[in-house]
């Protein structure tokens, strides 16, 4: 068991725990931020995405021990920003959600790309969502509604 300091969504947060401990775990159980899902456990589908640093990350594959005086941005935080309700809308307004599953790490997915280029091409924004898997709306309604965000700005 160690302590382990790191800012989560904006708030300086500390937490003694095995550091062997995904960082999956530690957000849902000691955390209760229950929009990280777990779906393949092993990096593959993008569920669990969070941003660490501004960088997406998929938590089921980092050790909280990695998370040591780091940034850590779920889908709760980033909910709390113009660019996250500009996408919601246009998501909405696109079709982009289904079943909803994989739609927070979409989300972050989105953020992730748009934080390095405002102003992606369709091939930028499949790259951009490549770590990421949906299986109901197929990928089309989602790549319309960044380009939609894109179209509306952030100050919408």
């Amino acid at each position: 068991m160690a302590k382990i300091e790191f800012k989560l969504n904006g708030k300086l947060v500390s937490i003694e725990t095995d550091l062997n401990r995904r960082l999956l775990d530690v957000l849902r159980e000691d955390f209760s931020l229950t929009g990280v899902k777990e779906g393949c456990g092993e990096g593959e589908c993008g569920a669990c995405a969070v941003l660490m640093n501004n960088e997406i990350v998929n938590s089921c594959t980092v050790p909280i021990a990695n998370v040591m005086d780091k940034e850590i941005t779920t889908i709760e935080g980033f909910s709390e920003t113009n660019r996250y309700k500009n996408l919601s809308e246009a998501f909405e307004e696109e079709g982009a959600v289904q079943c909803g599953f994989c739609t927070p790490g979409m989300m972050i997915a989105a953020e992730s790309l748009l934080n390095k280029n405002p102003n992606p091409n369709d091939d930028e924004i499949k790259e951009g969502l490549s770590g990421n898997l949906c299986r109901c709306t197929g990928y089309n309604m989602i790549i319309k509604a960044i380009k939609h965000t894109i179209k509306d700005g952030e100050d919408k």
